[in-house]
């Protein structure tokens, strides 16, 4: 599995965190002070990479969370098949389905033979853009 960890206490608005075994990106982080007896709490609001939910988690700001490692990669365009794409990495030659973005300002780009970065994220990918 492609994770690694980190506190609460370090994610900023931007970073990726995993919520629920979902990879996602955090969008807002407020953090209460501490009380009498405790730690800091933090809520954080992120959205899932591969979904779009929204997702927050609220914890100690020391407490371990897993961030999901994003593999960066190119791949071509071979065939649109509907709702999915048959997509060939630039540097393995692997082919391999894809879900079709459904961004439309990336949807409406992609045919084939365009190149596009794609993100593998715990064993998932994802289209990101047409480059």
């Amino acid at each position: 599995m492609s994770i690694t960890y980190t506190t609460v206490g370090e994610l900023k608005v931007g970073s990726y965190v995993v919520i629920d075994n979902e990879p996602c990106r955090v969008v807002d982080i407020t953090k209460a002070k501490t009380g009498k007896h405790g730690s800091a709490k933090a809520n954080v609001v992120a959205v899932s990479i591969f979904s779009g939910a929204k997702k927050t988690l609220m914890a100690p700001v020391d407490q371990q969370v897993e961030v999901p490692m994003i593999d960066k990669r190119v791949g071509q365009v071979i065939a649109d098949m509907g709702d999915k794409l048959q997509l060939m990495d630039m540097e393995s030659f692997e082919t391999f389905d894809i879900e079709k973005p459904t961004e439309e300002e990336i949807a409406s780009k992609i045919k084939s033979g365009v190149e596009v970065e794609y993100w593998l994220i715990m064993g998932r990918r994802k289209i990101v853009r047409v480059k």
